[in-house]
């Protein structure tokens, strides 16, 4: 496996397995919730920001996943994905092989997926960009293990959005972020949006989670660890 370096870690902050990592939206949430993180994936990341490894998602968490405070995966979406019903590809199935070899660390964990997903997952909150100030409906699932989380006030979707590959504008402030043949305007605004000015590809933004969303998670896993401890005392 080949491991890159981004941002310096301290030595005095909990850990994060961040698998199936892509530009890093959940790593840099964890991060700004006082995590250390390491980001695997099968593909290069070159913009991901902390310390990388290139490898098996799967493999890596069955072999080093103990060493960590808590595992992140954000498995494939795209065999639950509406367009697929178009595309008619095979795509690899995952969510089930993640949770199962995090099961076998017996750390607390977080799995993340699109809605079209939410049979395969268990009790899953939702999360979405309004919840956090953010300028799009993004709705993700996620699944917690160890731990239980009660998501924030969902706003109604009141605002109106743009169609995909245009930029906002007054009467439609909230962007659409989903894959294209986008201009480089777009990119650099979708990042903007999402909270994400490092990424600098068109894939990496949409294939992204707003950091907001890990940060929130990362902040409430805190504060769930610190009552056990007060609870313990």
């Amino acid at each position: 496996m080949t491991e890159t370096t981004g941002f310096s870690r301290g030595r005095d902050r909990l850990r994060v397995l961040d698998t199936f990592c892509c530009a890093g939206g959940m790593a840099m949430g964890f991060h700004r919730a006082g995590f250390d993180v390491v980001g695997v994936d099968i593909v290069p990341q070159p913009d991901y920001p902390f310390t990388f490894i290139q490898g098996d998602a799967v493999d890596y968490i069955r072999e080093y996943g103990a060493g960590f405070d808590l595992i992140h995966a954000s498995p494939p979406c795209q065999a639950w994905t509406p367009l697929n019903a178009y595309n008619h590809k095979t795509y690899p199935e995952l969510i089930a092989p993640a949770r199962q070899a995090i099961q076998t660390t017996g750390r607390p964990y977080v799995i993340e997926n699109v809605e079209a997903a939410r049979g395969e997952l268990l009790d899953p909150l939702m999360l979405c960009g309004p919840m956090f100030g953010l300028r799009l409906y993004r709705h993700r699932l996620f699944e917690t293990g160890g731990f239980t989380l009660s998501p924030p006030p969902h706003p109604a979707h009141r605002q109106r959005c743009t169609r995909n590959g245009y930029l906002p504008t007054p009467q439609q402030p909230f962007m659409t972020i989903t894959g294209g043949r986008h201009s480089k305007a777009w990119q650099r605004a979708a990042a903007g949006t999402m909270g994400t000015p490092w990424i600098t590809t068109i894939k990496g933004v949409c294939e992204a989670i707003p950091p907001a969303y890990a940060e929130w998670i990362g902040r409430a896993f805190l504060g769930v660890l610190a009552s056990g401890l007060k609870a313990a005392a």
